[in-house]
Order: C-alpha cells, then sequence, then structure tokens
C-alpha cells in the first residue's frame, strides 16, 4: 500500500474512533486531561497575584521598572506564544509513535516549574538595573517554557474530545480538578508568604516546583495522543501540497470573526481577572491591616465550585457555549462592583464568593467554546493547524499582565501609594485595580464579543459534522 494511502487509510479508522463519555478509563483520562487545567492554573494565579507586589513592595524596585519590565515581557509574546505554537505544531521525528503535541507538553511541563523559581530569586543588594534585568530575563524564560507545553495542552482538546457532549464533560471535569489548582495558586501563597519578608517568596516558589513535577507526571496519560489521533495528523501530512506558513495561518484565523471576537473577550477577561487577583494580596496587607488573605481566596474557590453545577443546569436550557460565555462574563462584571464598597474581612470573603460564581462558568466554558471556534477554521481551511491559532490565545493572556502592570503603575503614581500606601488616597487606588477597572473591562469584551459573534449551537453543530466527513 502506497504512503498516502496507509495514511489515508489511517484518517479514516482514526473518525471511526473517538474519545468516548462513559467508562472508567474515559473518565479517568478527562480526569488526567484536567489536570493540566490544575498546572496552569496553579502556576499562573501565583505568578500573578505575586509577581507585581513582589518586586515592588518586597524588593523595592520602582513599579515604573516593574511595569516596563512586564510591558517589554508581553510583546516578547507576541511573537514566542504564536511562533511556539506554529514551529511545535510541525512534524518532527518523534511524531509518528508518540503524536505531534505530547513530546513537547513533557518537556514543557518538567522545565517550566524550575524556571518559575528563578522568578522570585533576584540577586541580593543589586542595582535597580540588575533587577530589573533579572525579572524580564527571568519571566520570559518562565514563560517560553511554560508555552511549549500549555499551547499544545490548549491544542489538543478538539482533536481529543470530538463532539459536544464529550467535550461539555472533559470540560467539566477539567473545571472540577482545575478549580484545585485556582485554589493552591491563591491559597498556599498566603501560608509561606509573609509581607516584609522577601525569603518567604522564594520558599514559596519552591513549594510550586515540587507540586508542578508531580502535577506534570500525573497530567501525561490525559494529553497522550491515541492511534486514532496520530493517525489524522500523519494522514494530513502526507496530503499536504505545501507548507503553510505562520503568517497564511494567523491571516486565516483572522479573517474569521468567531476567533477575534472569542480572543478579544479572553484579551479583556484576563485583563480584569488578573487585575483583581493581584489585587487582593494588597486589599489584605494595606486595607485590612495586614491580614491573611486566606479565606477571601477561599471564598472565591468555594464560589467557583458552587457555580459549575449552577451553570451546567444553564447550559441544559442554552445550548450555545458562545452565549454562555458572554453571559458568565457579564456576570463576573456585575460582581465585581462590590469590592468597591465592602469594609470588613467577611465582607470581602462573601463578595469573592458571590464573584466565584461567575468565574466558574466562564472557566468551565471557555475551552468548549475555543474548540466550536477552532472546528469552524478547521472546516474552512481543511486541515487542523491550529497550534499558532492556540499561540496567538496565549498571547492575548500573556497581554493582559501588561494591562495588570500598566493600571497599577498609574493608579500607584496617582494615589502616591510609594509615599503613604495606608492613606485614604492610596486605599482608594487599591479599591479602583481591585473593583472598578476589571469590571470596566469585562463590560467592553461582553460588547465586542456581542457584536462580532456570529457562532450559534446550530452552527457548532453542522461544523462538527462536517469534520467527520473530512476525517479531520
Amino acid at each position: 500500500m502506497a504512503k498516502n494511502d496507509k495514511a489515508a487509510a489511517a484518517a479514516t479508522a482514526a473518525s471511526r474512533q473517538e474519545v468516548g463519555t462513559s467508562g472508567r478509563k474515559a473518565l479517568s483520562l478527562m480526569a488526567s486531561y484536567g489536570i493540566g487545567k490544575f498546572l496552569a492554573e496553579f502556576l499562573t494565579g501565583a505568578f500573578a497575584s505575586l509577581v507585581f507586589k513582589y518586586y515592588e513592595t518586597e524588593i523595592g524596585l520602582p513599579a515604573g521598572l516593574v511595569a516596563l519590565a512586564i510591558v517589554l515581557y508581553s510583546i516578547w509574546n507576541a511573537v514566542n506564544d504564536p511562533l511556539l505554537g506554529f514551529l511545535t505544531s510541525r512534524p518532527t521525528r518523534l511524531a509518528p509513535r508518540l503524536g505531534r503535541r505530547f513530546p513537547w507538553i513533557v518537556v514543557g511541563s518538567m522545565t517550566c516549574v524550575f524556571a518559575f523559581v528563578l522568578v522570585f530569586a533576584p540577586p541580593k543588594n543589586a542595582s535597580n538595573a540588575a533587577v530589573f534585568l533579572w525579572l524580564l530575563a527571568s519571566i520570559c524564560l518562565y514563560d517560553a517554557l511554560y508555552s511549549i507545553w500549555e499551547v499544545n495542552y490548549q491544542s489538543v482538546f478538539p482533536d481529543k474530545f470530538r463532539d459536544e457532549s464529550a467535550r461539555a464533560k472533559a470540560a467539566g471535569i477539567a473545571t472540577l480538578v482545575g478549580v484545585f489548582g485556582v485554589a493552591g495558586g491563591a491559597v498556599l501563597p498566603t501560608f509561606f508568604v509573609r509581607y516584609g519578608q522577601p525569603e518567604t517568596y522564594l520558599k514559596n516558589a519552591f513549594v510550586f516546583a515540587i507540586i508542578g513535577v508531580v502535577a506534570a507526571l500525573f497530567l501525561l496519560p490525559g494529553v497522550k495522543e491515541t492511534p486514532e489521533m496520530i493517525g489524522r495528523y500523519m494522514a494530513q501530512e502526507a496530503g499536504r501540497k505545501e507548507k503553510t506558513s505562520l503568517a497564511s495561518q494567523l491571516e486565516e484565523a483572522f479573517s474569521s470573526r468567531n476567533f477575534l471576537a472569542f480572543i478579544i473577550l479572553y484579551f479583556f477577561y484576563q485583563s480584569a481577572t488578573i487585575s483583581m487577583t493581584a489585587s487582593i494580596h494588597y486589599v489584605g496587607d494595606y486595607l485590612l491591616g495586614g491580614k491573611s488573605t486566606t479565606l477571601i481566596f477561599a471564598g472565591m474557590l468555594l464560589g467557583a465550585m458552587a457555580g459549575i453545577p449552577l451553570w451546567l443546569a444553564i447550559r441544559k436550557r442554552v445550548e450555545s457555549n458562545q452565549s454562555l460565555l458572554a453571559l458568565s462574563a457579564a456576570g463576573l462584571a456585575v460582581f465585581c462592583m462590590p469590592l468597591m464598597f465592602v469594609t470588613s474581612y467577611y465582607g470581602f470573603v462573601g463578595a469573592m464568593f458571590a464573584w466565584g460564581l461567575a468565574f466558574g462558568g466562564f472557566w468551565m466554558l471557555m475551552t468548549p467554546a475555543m474548540a466550536d471556534v477552532i472546528d469552524e477554521i478547521v472546516v474552512k481551511t481543511g486541515r487542523r493547524d491550529d497550534g499558532a491559532y492556540i499561540g496567538f490565545r496565549s498571547f492575548a493572556g500573556r497581554l493582559a499582565y501588561a494591562i495588570q502592570a500598566l493600571s497599577f503603575w498609574i493608579v500607584h503614581s496617582l494615589s502616591d501609594f510609594a509615599q503613604s500606601p495606608r492613606a485614604p488616597k492610596a486605599q482608594f487606588g487599591i479599591r479602583l485595580h481591585t473593583a472598578l477597572i476589571p469590571a470596566v473591562l469585562l463590560v467592553i469584551g461582553v460588547a465586542i464579543f456581542l457584536k462580532l459573534n456570529t457562532l450559534d449551537a446550530k452552527k457548532a453543530s453542522t461544523n462538527q459534522a462536517a469534520m467527520k466527513k473530512l476525517g479531520l
């Protein structure tokens, strides 16, 4: 049999064998895949909530330099994430045996956790210039290694879980597993980090690295590519007439208004969420007199867990993932506002619980919503080259760090935070980047998304049927 014929036969077999939605094996694979949600949220949660405060208030680097480093890091991501997504989608010698994604997930997940430690290990007694360069270099290294596994991890989902029921169940299980990542990323530092003691941040980073390695090991079974997935990929490569460039893939992606709508909403969601969660340590330190933020973050997590069955029930009545995503984002905007006014410790706990109800929904829905968008592009192009698309989504998420850094710098400058961090003016500034700014960002994102998005449940179902006919 000719090489192309073998590849085509493999693709045909692949189209008939999909990951099921029932049985212990399917559920265990979904749970293992969900460990990736844990690892991603575990690392990014701690990164987002600690880095700016650590360098500004513990190391003493001026807020403007911290913001500049994070903005430059975001510019680096404009190239880094889409390029890595594109390059890691290309065939390697290991692809026929292990698939195109799995080797990259192994390498990236095992190395990025150690780069995470470097972020919190700047040289002691160094100049501001040296600390600035360390911050910039360490976060760029960490992000490159993180992107190698996370971009490929996200790319596995639409190919591994191919019908709507499998995606819904896999996303629900991943959300439940991933909640513990949010818990770890937000709550665990409160047991190790002590305000005014910079060395405790490094200790916390080592704990994260150890847990990260263990999580990566449990992740591997869920992201291992099946023979069917490898067969589809090899058939696609065998039938490819010419290589596609990164520019052409991005052009194809941005010709899809639904892809553009998703990316814009995701960017504003990330900008809002990072700003709000990073603000909580400022709330504990400067609004609540140095109190631990453990229960505040726990309130958010309990809300997220309580929100999952709520959103699953809503999902039975509203079939469109896109509509539900917009609804949950609007809920996030509404529940930001109580944080602008509450004054007591338990008031913040209750407000964060309410915010968590909407957060759990958005978090659960964004992966299947993105998968529906990718399906549309796959049907349109006739091939599954989604690495660059996922990479650009990752860039949009990292660009959000620049929005957070700039807003913190501007607000702190205008409110004289560096001079009097506990003065009423500085405290009002903290409330702005805890509540009002995130709410405004979310409202803008939802408005643009509703204007652009046209992908309803019927179109999503039609696209899935078309992919099966194409053997993709």
